[in-house]
């Protein structure tokens, strides 16, 4: 073949690179990333052209394919940092840590001064929870900048992760002193603040976030969710139909809606509106949950337990999701289903009381009073102030017979609760003897992303 013919390639290769950067830029990726493979075909010696595959294929949220791409750029050029940085994130992104970790070290190496190195580890090992190694990395990286935003933001992570909210929020506060308009500080404070339950700092919070990205579909939501905590069901419903008119198909807004609808007792239409967010995506999160809720007001026990089963197979070990299903289960009196969801809660979450609690209120309406008992202390050892708790124990020993007990616990509860009828109610039959043989056990339960790599 002649020269003429391969330089007539590499113009064809060259000019397609040069258009995948237009189409980028314009956010056409699929087109963006054709072109780079079609440059790459005709001439697979670039590393730069694996790399900006690499780019644009994260960008697509396509992690596999990414990494590959930035393997086949390292193969051209191993000790390439920016490819090691960036197949290091896409790593974390996918949680393979170790090998995330072997790039970023490797980075160090090379070059001990490359801060991006030490300021991805946050993120890397705040998904481990090594959480000192965490810490360990953001003063090494301060070493090389010492005035990173990202390394604020990304160990503002770490400590919100570790339920250290106000320290989390002093690091967002000080990412945007050293940039104004960093993405996502502004929502990761306000998220701090509506789990602290100040839902009012939320608010203005979520609403300087949106005067820097008024298009941001997720902080959108969750702006719109939090709108629904503080009882603005209207402008809640009118944020979702906000996003709805860009994105008619969006499951999120539906979702919302029918959150709202819920709200409003518009039963009917919350039912809409969840079998549509179903209709759009099976496996959306909560969805099944929420929907065998609203069943369960109506009625409709058969069919609110079956969507409960299927929230079930897919929640994996979502802590939050599992006690929510314990309590619906129980309210749909599918006990024996409710013990095995709550057993599986505490053995993952042993400390969390409501979970014990919830779990002796299985076992007790199973008439299992000794187990019932055991988690109940439980509880109890973790929040000695559940009124709740005294409450179901005192029940538990009035039906073993066990009066004397029986009274401690009431007295304790109505210590706690003075005013609630039915800690009184008990707590008054049991003070007259003789009475106590015609209570009813009425046993009852409580109704119920930070990173950023560079």
């Amino acid at each position: 073949m002649s020269d003429g013919f391969f330089m007539k390639g590499w113009i064809e290769a060259e000019n397609r690179v040069e258009r995948a950067h237009e189409l980028y830029g314009d956010g056409r990726l699929v087109e963006a990333a054709a072109e780079l493979r079609a440059a790459i075909e005709i001439n697979p010696h670039k590393a730069t052209w694996y790399f900006n595959l690499g780019l644009t294929l994260e960008a697509m949220e396509d992690y596999s394919r990414a990494s590959t791409a930035y393997r086949s750029a390292l193969q051209l050029e191993p000790g390439d940092i920016e490819t090691l940085s960036c197949l290091g994130i896409n790593l974390t992104h996918t949680k393979r840590y170790t090998e995330a970790l072997k790039c970023f070290e490797q980075i160090e190496q090379i070059d001990p001064n490359f801060e991006p190195s030490y300021c991805n580890r946050i993120v890397t090992y705040s998904e481990m929870g090594d959480h000192d190694n965490a810490e360990l990395m953001f003063y090494l990286a301060r070493q090389v900048k010492d005035e990173c935003p990202v390394c604020y933001y990304n160990i503002g992570a770490s400590l919100y992760s570790r339920g250290q909210y106000a320290q989390a929020i002093d690091c967002w506060a000080r990412t945007l002193e050293l940039d104004q308009e960093y993405p996502q500080a502004h929502a990761s404070i306000a998220e701090a603040h509506w789990d602290q339950g100040d839902l009012q700092t939320a608010k203005l919070e979520y609403l300087a976030e949106l005067q820097l990205d008024p298009e941001d579909v997720d902080t959108i939501l969750d702006f719109a969710e939090l709108l629904i905590q503080l009882g603005e069901i209207d402008q809640a419903e009118e944020t979702f139909c906000r996003i709805l008119k860009k994105t008619p198909d969006h499951p999120g807004a539906h979702f919302g809606l029918a959150q709202t609808a819920t709200r409003q007792d518009r039963l009917v239409t919350a039912e809409e509106q969840f079998r549509l967010v179903l209709k759009l995506d099976p496996e959306y999160p909560q969805v099944h949950a929420k929907l065998g809720q609203l069943l369960l007001r109506q009625g409709r026990i058969q069919l609110a337990v079956r969507h409960l089963q299927k929230e079930l197979l897919q929640c994996g070990d979502d802590t939050e999701m599992l006690g929510e299903l314990g309590q619906l289960f129980i309210e749909a009196r599918e006990v024996q289903q409710a013990n095995q969801v709550l057993m599986r809660l505490v053995s993952i979450s042993p400390d969390n009381a409501q979970a014990q609690h919830n779990l002796a209120v299985s076992f007790l309406l199973m008439h299992r009073l000794e187990e019932g008992i055991i988690h109940c202390r439980r509880a109890l050892k973790l929040k000695p102030d559940y009124a709740l708790a005294l409450y179901n124990l005192a029940l538990a020993h009035l039906q073993k017979g066990q009066i004397p007990r029986a009274r401690r616990y009431a007295a304790r509860a109505l210590a706690i609760y003075p005013d609630n009828i039915h800690i009184r109610r008990l707590a008054r039959k049991l003070g007259s003897d003789g009475i106590w043989s015609r209570l009813s056990i009425q046993l009852r339960t409580p109704r119920g992303g930070h990173k950023v790599m560079h």
